[in-house]
């Protein structure tokens, strides 16, 4: 592959872009419509260990963490206690928040605590509450900010993630800064609140938390933290450190509900953020939490404090043993297990490497094709960066959602993945039966819409570089085409989001169709053919000054 080819793929090695071949984009994240259901669904719904069976869709071994996308953690026997008892009796909701704000105080040491529809939810409710002051002339007119004196939510750069949609939603205006100084510059009399999400840069650096706060707190600018994965910590970490107020996500280490979340801190805010929330009209009402969410979230934060964390985590490490040792009878299998010191997903991990040109698979693969066979295991493929041992690949294992005669399954699995006879794998690849070069008018079916988007192309060989126009902006496309199969992506990134499109089509003469894989947010189809320009000729006049007439 030439230099400039090197450029355009921005560092993609060959074996990645074999990976686009075979669509293997975050494989136990599910980015399909299909998911896997155990097949024609069937019904009625049966409650008990054959639940999701008896609609057709088979459960999965979670061994990756707390992704929401295949159902968080799982809640705690005294979280189901307290929601079940809460859903035979009526309340007024009011009191109850009032209640359980109160005890959240006393067990966790914060001023005030909320329990909110999620942690997304409560990142919302409390810029809400930033904005309006708990004024509801003003609650009632979000997202139209006019006429509100603060408007303006500020951010590092390294907070900037999928996740403020829940902040912008409010209506306010994302400014974003990369320096201290640039932040005490950035704040003014419209600065609403400082959002920043916990961990890496915010522990340390010029822009950590307790250098944010010493510029924040003199102007009175609240700090919002975005703590959703980590473990809770008593007294709190944040707020020690300057946060007003901090968010965690219910269905995460807390393991309690995987519809609430816990916001802790200053109680006029999180009053105010309350307001801002259902039962109560505005722009919060679509984030109604209920009675027995509030109450399985307070049970969760009581067991909490109870927990033996000690023993939870030599439990982890017990089952990460069973499955190393099992592994480690193959030859030229490695394991090594990583515990983390961090408090954002905090678990035991063990990874699995080894030489894929001996065992004629990858990581990918392996993660891969334990996904979507019985019985279905998630775990983290190959996605070590350019610091990896050249060489190898591995799978990693996270322990802390896996439960008990899980490590006996995954172990079993695994090896019998891993010590499968392969021949060994042909790296050619098959002659291009078309030259794709030029420019193609896409046609893009989403679930509900239609776009034309435009794909410029250059091809060499089996390698294709250019750039896609989408809806909004121009970026690069990569891919390959093997026969006449053709893989292409390309990126559209957004402060703190990105969407990948992975095309994967058939050409035949000037027209191309297929899917598009976009991960998490689906699939789609496209057509497209092959731009024909027009052959008019025309002799072209440079003019020799200016016009003179218009």
């Amino acid at each position: 592959m030439s230099d400039d080819l090197d450029d355009l793929y921005g560092g993609l090695t060959r074996r990645e872009l074999l990976q686009i071949g075979n669509v293997l984009a975050m494989p136990v994240l599910l980015g399909g419509m299909k998911a896997h259901a155990g097949g024609n669904v069937e019904g009625p719904l049966r409650p008990g260990p054959q639940i999701y069976q008896s609609i057709g869709v088979d459960p999965i071994i979670n061994c990756r963490g707390t992704f929401t996308i295949i159902g968080g953690s799982v809640e705690r026997p005294e979280v189901r206690a307290a929601m079940d008892a809460a859903s035979k009796h009526f309340v007024q909701i009011d009191e109850l928040a009032d209640a359980v704000g109160r005890r959240l105080a006393e067990l966790t040491g914060a001023e005030w605590g909320m329990v909110s529809a999620g942690c997304a939810a409560g990142l919302k409710h409390v810029t809400a509450a930033c904005v309006t002051g708990g004024n509801p002339e003003r609650l009632t007119r979000i997202p139209d900010l006019t006429g509100f004196d603060k408007t303006e939510v500020v951010s590092p750069l390294y907070s900037r993630n999928v996740y403020d949609a829940a902040v912008r939603n409010i209506g306010v205006k994302m400014i974003t800064v990369e320096t201290p100084e640039a932040l005490a510059s950035a704040l003014s009399p419209r600065t609403a609140m400082i959002y920043l999400t916990s961990g890496g840069p915010a522990s340390s650096g010029p822009l950590s938390l307790e250098n944010v706060a010493r510029i924040a707190q003199p102007r009175n600018v609240p700090i919002l933290v975005d703590a959703a994965a980590e473990v809770l910590t008593i007294p709190n970490v944040h707020l020690q450190k300057g946060a007003t107020i901090v968010a965690y996500s219910g269905g995460k280490a807390i393991c309690g509900p995987q519809c609430a979340g816990l916001l802790l801190g200053r109680k006029d805010l999180l009053m105010s953020a309350w307001q801002a929330s259902a039962p109560h009209h505005g722009p919060g009402r679509d984030n109604k939490v209920g009675r027995e969410e509030t109450l399985g979230m307070l049970a969760a934060v009581e067991a909490w404090v109870k927990r033996d964390h000690a023993a939870e985590w030599k439990t982890w490490l017990s089952w990460l043993d069973h499955i190393s040792r099992r592994v480690s009878t193959i030859a030229g299998v490695n394991t090594s297990v990583r515990e983390p010191a961090g408090l954002s997903n905090k678990s035991p991990s063990l990874t699995i490497t080894w030489d894929p040109s001996t065992l004629q698979i990858t990581g990918d693969e392996v993660a891969e094709e334990l996904a979507r066979t019985k019985p279905r295991i998630a775990l983290g493929g190959d996605t070590r960066g350019s610091d990896a041992e050249p060489g190898t690949t591995q799978i990693s294992v996270t322990a802390w959602m896996m439960q008990p005669g899980d490590d006996t399954i995954v172990a079993e699995r695994i090896y019998g993945v891993l010590s499968a006879k392969r021949s060994p794998r042909s790296t050619d690849m098959a002659v291009p039966s078309a030259n794709v070069s030029g420019r193609w008018d896409v046609d893009i079916e989403f679930f509900s819409s239609r776009s034309r988007h435009t794909l410029f192309i250059e091809q060499d060989g089996n390698w294709i570089r250019g750039s896609h126009q989408g809806d909004f902006t121009m970026r690069e496309m990569v891919g390959m085409i093997e026969g006449n199969e053709v893989k292409l992506r390309s990126v559209e990134r957004r402060p703190g989001a990105s969407v990948t499109f992975i095309f994967s089509g058939t050409v035949s003469g000037d027209t191309m169709s297929g899917p598009i894989h976009m991960g998490e947010y689906l699939n789609a189809k496209f057509s497209a053919k092959k731009h024909t320009y027009s052959m008019e000729r025309t002799r072209i006049v440079v003019p020799k000054g200016p016009p003179l007439a218009t």
